[in-house]
């Protein structure tokens, strides 16, 4: 059985407090609008994961009651920054099982000032409970070879995946940075994006650095944000006259961790490059598409190094191509793909719960021609990409209507 996104829904995302709202407000914002998108109503709905990280336990049953009191199954949902795309995996699986034909997936976060684990409350445990983290096992690599530093514990994961991915390939700062001005780039015209200004190659390169090679604008900030997206089964789309705006949700695959996370010692494999590479091979076979269909790609760059890193798991190039591969402008508008229009996470920001279905919330808007000044022209294949430590992947194919 087939599924389809029919209605999407964001809220901008922004600095965390800049706003006097909560995650319920959030939630009940981008789900109107995904609704409404939709041309249903939430008396439709029959079921809702709700994805987040830092809010407490039924948070998702706070965040669905602004829509409605209709005692449909609400679902809470915590698989890092994976959280997203999982709440969107859980809903099409309903609706391809059969078991539903209208489910809204939600993804909220409200968050703290400063980085992950320092003080904004901590998806990963936080470098001060080490023994204790989801992803002790995962620090414990990056330790080995590169000891345990006092710079945020994320940043110091993805900055060794740097330094490894230089020392190995030849990647350079400058490409590294690059991957930061293409993104800030793009943002600038995304109004919901939580940054709009745009920066050369050197200005990221001289600001502050968070963990070298890494410098502040080469990491996604904290944010608060909520995103929605509804998904119907194919005799729903008939019967309410939908197909001029149903994306179809081709292929999804979510991989976890395997040994071959960790038995290289190499953080570059401890990040994420496996289970990612699983996860797009998966999506690909059950598709029967191949990177060479996709036009149009929003993937998990939580810091520069990681869309580097996931261009090469994707197939987009070889391993240790990547760095050129953006350089060469592949990877924005008029080269072969353009990778993350929206700004990515960034420079449009990453409320963590609500990520991947904002990336859904992107690819449907530029698939049906609907994306303004962002609009990659003619794009009829979307590729969305979601990771979350600890870990999991979610890769997913979308059909224009």
């Amino acid at each position: 059985m087939k599924s389809y996104i029919v209605g999407v829904g964001m809220t901008s995302f922004e600095k965390p407090e800049a706003r006097d709202w909560q995650y319920w407000d959030m939630a009940r914002e981008a789900g109107t609008q995904a609704l409404a998108d939709a041309g249903v109503t939430y008396a439709d709905v029959e079921q809702v994961p709700v994805g987040y990280c830092f809010q407490p336990s039924t948070a998702g049953q706070r965040a669905a009651y602004s829509l409605g009191l209709t005692g449909v199954p609400v679902y809470n949902v915590n698989n890092n920054c994976a959280t997203g795309a999982t709440a969107l995996m859980m809903a099409r699986q309903f609706v391809e099982g059969g078991l539903s034909d209208c489910v809204l997936a939600l993804g909220f976060e409200k968050m703290r000032k400063g980085p992950l684990g320092a003080g904004s409350g901590s998806a990963d445990g936080g470098a001060g409970d080490f023994a204790t983290s989801p992803v002790a096992r995962h620090y414990g690599v990056m330790a080995a070879r590169h000891g345990f530093e006092k710079s945020p514990p994320t940043a110091q994961l993805f900055g060794n995946a740097a330094r490894e991915h230089m020392e190995r390939y030849g990647t350079t700062p400058t490409q590294l940075a690059a991957v930061a001005a293409k993104n800030h780039r793009h943002s600038a015209h995304n109004p919901r994006a939580q940054f709009q200004d745009v920066y050369t190659i050197e200005e990221i390169l001289t600001t502050r650095t968070v963990h070298r090679p890494l410098t502040k604008l080469q990491c996604s900030p904290t944010s608060d944000g909520a995103a929605a997206a509804v998904v119907v089964s194919e005799r729903f789309v008939a019967r309410h006259g939908l197909r001029e705006k149903a994306v179809e949700i081709a292929a999804q695959t979510m991989a976890t961790d395997t040994e071959e996370t960790f038995a290289s010692g190499s953080c570059i494999d401890v990040v994420g490059a496996p289970v990612s590479r699983a996860a797009a091979r998966g999506a690909y076979e059950r598709s029967g598409l191949g990177i060479e269909d996709v036009d149009v790609v929003e993937l998990h760059d939580c810091f520069s190094i990681n869309e580097l890193l996931t261009y090469e798991a994707l197939g987009m190039c070889a391993a240790g191509e990547s760095g050129k591969l953006v350089e060469d402008g592949a990877t924005t508008y008029g080269g072969r793909w353009v990778v993350n229009p929206s700004g990515g996470l960034i420079s449009k920001g990453h409320p963590l719960g609500a990520t991947g279905l904002a990336q859904a919330a992107e690819l449907v808007w530029q698939l049906r021609g609907e994306a303004a000044d962002r609009q990659v022209t003619g794009a009829r294949v979307g590729l969305a990409h979601n990771i979350g430590l600890g870990g999991a992947a979610v890769v997913t194919l979308l059909l224009a209507p």
